[in-house]
């Protein structure tokens, strides 16, 4: 399908990719969109490759997306939840993947909580190894979702204004996004307490707002993100309630501005506290549609690094 090859053998961060790789990825996703699209949903792209899905973190949606995309490729798939493992045993990351190499597996998609394991992995062993979440690292599949979904929805993402909500602070999404966007030439902006802005984020390019109506006044799409309440061990706001009454995304704060914004969450949604049901559901949303675009643009990522072992 893509004559083209990604510069990467690993997808381990945003950080690693040129605008040049992020457009082929768009590219060859654009062209899998078309194929979940039809009756047949399955293309056999990847029929003779093995991938483990390795989640040592509680994931739903990205495990499912995933597991998706590999069988829609006619992947062989192996789905490994350390929960149930013998990683519970006190077994090491290194043991518990050279134990699933031996099984002669082509590519590692891992969820990790501890920052860099991916990478760790990657230097380790020879198979292709795709980031799923590293801790409050990054997550990049979901910021080339969202960049991608911008593109689909509103042409191009160069010279567009995002802006991010929410919980920065503890959001590997957050990051990924910054990253991605700036490279694609968009204008980024996040909005949210102070006490969930990480310092020094401007040295990343970004405008910084605590006002969640002159955000959205300035922003062409909103990406709203949930309070990661797992990841944090001190209280960074007084309750759900106040962050909602002064930093959540509501009908009517839309209503106010009076002009239509592209309204985006990477889900799971906490309705009612970041964003509410009337701006998730309406008709500016574009939230389903990531879901989709998911499963493409992984389908995309899955392909290319593929190709990079012929």
């Amino acid at each position: 399908m893509a004559e083209k090859q990604i510069s990467t053998k690993h997808l381990l961060g945003i950080k690693d990719l040129t605008p040049e790789d992020i457009h082929l990825i768009f590219e060859t996703a654009d062209q899998f969109i078309e194929v979940i699209n039809r009756p047949i949903k399955k293309v056999p792209s990847l029929r003779d490759t093995t991938i483990v899905n390795l989640f040592f973190e509680n994931s739903t949606r990205t495990r499912i997306s995933f597991e998706l995309a590999e069988k829609r490729l006619s992947a062989d798939v192996l789905n490994f939840s350390a929960s149930a493992s013998s990683v519970k045993k006190g077994e090491t990351l290194l043991d518990t993947v050279n134990n699933i190499l031996a099984m002669k597996v082509d590519m590692v998609v891992m969820r990790h909580p501890a920052p860099g394991a991916p990478h760790f992995l990657a230097s380790k062993i020879d198979a292709n190894i795709v980031n799923a979440g590293d801790g409050t690292h990054e997550h990049p599949t979901q910021a080339l979702l969202d960049a991608f979904s911008i593109r689909r929805q509103l042409g191009a993402v160069e010279g567009k204004k995002v802006a991010i909500f929410g919980d920065i602070l503890h959001s590997r999404v957050a990051l990924s996004n910054i990253y991605c966007l700036k490279k694609l030439g968009a204008e980024v902006k996040v909005c949210g307490p102070p006490t969930l802005i990480p310092k020094h984020i401007q040295k990343l390019g970004v405008g910084v707002e605590h006002d969640v109506r002159k955000t959205l006044e300035w922003c062409d799409v909103a990406n709203i993100l949930r309070i990661q309440l797992e990841r944090q061990d001190i209280k960074f706001f007084p309750s759900l309630r106040e962050y909602n009454q002064f930093f959540g995304v509501t009908g009517k704060l839309v209503a106010e501005v009076g002009k239509p914004i592209v309204i985006m969450h990477p889900g799971p949604i906490n309705r009612g506290v970041e964003i509410t049901s009337d701006v998730a559901d309406s008709p500016h949303s574009i939230i389903l549609d990531q879901v989709e675009n998911g499963v493409a643009v992984r389908m995309a990522v899955l392909y290319l690094l593929a190709a990079r072992r012929n």
